[in-house]
């Protein structure tokens, strides 16, 4: 980085939280995303105001240098990996909860604030905001806001983009806007609000979010958890719930592979019971919840479970879902894992899952998979050995084909985690060739120098 770059950036943001020893810089150039491209930055500029990111924006933008937002670096698609010439500016340290509104139910947060912090200081006024990616304990809102993640309640609650009402974005010349609205209901001018959300930083950094909550109470947490002998008749109890009409506040999948490498880090000796596990959820209270906890018992026996429980309290079922929550990481303790995040129609789920045993053999490979199986969002986990290329090739084409084939299915490339870099192909085999023309008019519109995370979220 040029000496001249750095004084005029020292110039807006204090020395120590601009970062260019290889170190940090080596730390700061991926998120958890390894697999997809990356460089190091010129430098790393740990921001804590809008002020300071506006300012720095700026003059990257006098100088052609590219900039790459950041939260947490939990993402699993690239869509935080540095590109040539570019600032990693990290938002990581903007971690203020500036107003909670009980009354309108909305909480205004800084985009660094760790997910479960904010449900936490939120949950202090009886209010919640439903959003839980399986990050959630480490990743932040504005990376939420992102990639528009998902989370394992948003079969029946919604996704991020379903709670935020405003946001204050920083633009790629480096003014500030505020978008969206405080109110329950708003619907002047374009939706530019949902438009930011899910962009992956291409359009906008967003630095503050208003966002909608929820009452705390009022729910009754109860789980079902049914084993199965193979991922074709997990699937099939996944469809027969759809078609019963039960819209759970959570229906996951564990496959054999996660419970294993979970019982190895943990001894829960949740394998010994069977070679897939579902884990479902109720919140109705009284006796609805119970008569749709029943429901889905009922409908995991018939679909050919080898095993059905229900849950004997709220803590009870938080426990049999720790597995869900635990399986990534325990599987990361194994080698390097390529994720998938594609998402199908929930009838096509057996097909789907059906389809990647088949490319696992096909490719010689490891796929294990947890999934939001409720609503058709699959996470094939492809595990190569550390050091060997020839596994991590066949991984890749393995990614290639499962995307294809949820494509097929009428799915989509990404569900939740977001384009990013390794997504890039399939995001141009699902849309046609005038719908990208249509996001590349939208991104020239706001960023005509291209400066903001280039190259991600679609296809130059």
């Amino acid at each position: 980085m040029s000496t001249e770059l750095l004084a005029r950036l020292r110039k807006v943001v204090p020395a120590d939280r601009i970062l260019t020893d290889p170190q940090p810089l080596a730390a700061y150039s991926h998120d958890d995303a390894e697999w997809a491209e990356f460089v190091p930055p010129l430098a790393v500029v740990r921001a804590k105001t809008t002020e300071e990111v506006s300012a720095v924006v700026r003059i990257a933008a006098s100088t052609a240098v590219r900039i790459v937002p950041r939260g947490a670096g939990t993402g699993l698609s690239g869509g935080a990996n540095a590109v040539a010439n570019s600032l990693v500016l990290t938002l990581e340290l903007m971690t203020g909860i500036l107003e909670i509104n009980p009354d309108e139910r909305f909480v205004r947060t800084q985009a660094g604030v760790l997910n479960d912090s904010l449900r936490e200081a939120v949950a202090a006024q009886g209010l919640w905001y439903p959003p839980d990616p399986a990050s959630y304990k480490i990743s932040t809102i504005g990376g939420n806001i992102a990639t528009n993640a998902g989370g394992l309640c948003c079969v029946k609650y919604g996704v991020t983009r379903d709670y935020v009402l405003g946001l204050k974005v920083v633009l790629a010349d480096g003014s500030v806007v505020d978008l969206g609205r405080r109110t329950a209901k708003g619907v002047a001018g374009y939706d530019l609000t949902a438009l930011i959300v899910g962009s992956e930083g291409t359009l906008g950094i967003v630095t503050e979010a208003t966002l909608k909550l929820l009452p705390l109470y009022g729910r009754e947490n109860r789980a079902v958890t049914g084993y199965f002998n193979d991922l074709v008749d997990a699937g099939n109890a996944v469809a027969a719930v759809s078609r019963a009409g039960i819209i759970p506040a959570a229906l996951e999948l564990v496959d054999r592979t996660c419970l294993q490498a979970v019982d190895d880090w943990q001894q829960l000796g949740l394998s010994q019971e069977g070679g897939v596990l579902l884990l479902a959820s109720v919140d109705e209270p009284g006796a609805r919840g119970e008569e749709l906890s029943r429901e889905l018992h009922g409908i995991f026996t018939a679909a050919g479970a080898t095993k059905a429980e229900r849950s004997l309290s709220a803590a009870h079922a938080e426990e049999l879902f720790l597995a869900r929550r635990l399986a990534y990481p325990a599987l990361e303790r194994l080698g390097p894992v390529l994720t998938e995040d594609v998402c199908v129609p929930r009838t096509a789920v057996p097909e789907m899952l059906q389809r990647i045993e088949s490319t696992a053999r096909r490719f010689n490979t490891v796929i294990a998979n947890i999934a939001h199986a409720g609503d058709g969002n699959l996470h094939p986990l492809i595990i190569a050995p550390v050091d060997d290329d020839d596994a991590k090739s066949r991984a890749k084409d393995a990614f290639d084909q499962i995307v294809a084939d949820a494509l097929e299915l009428g799915g989509t490339t990404t569900g939740e985690h977001g384009v990013g870099l390794l997504k890039l192909p399939g995001m141009l085999a699902e849309f046609a060739p005038r719908v990208i023309d249509m996001h590349r008019s939208v991104k020239n519109a706001l960023d005509p120098q291209g400066l903001l995370n280039p190259g991600k979220a679609f296809p130059a």
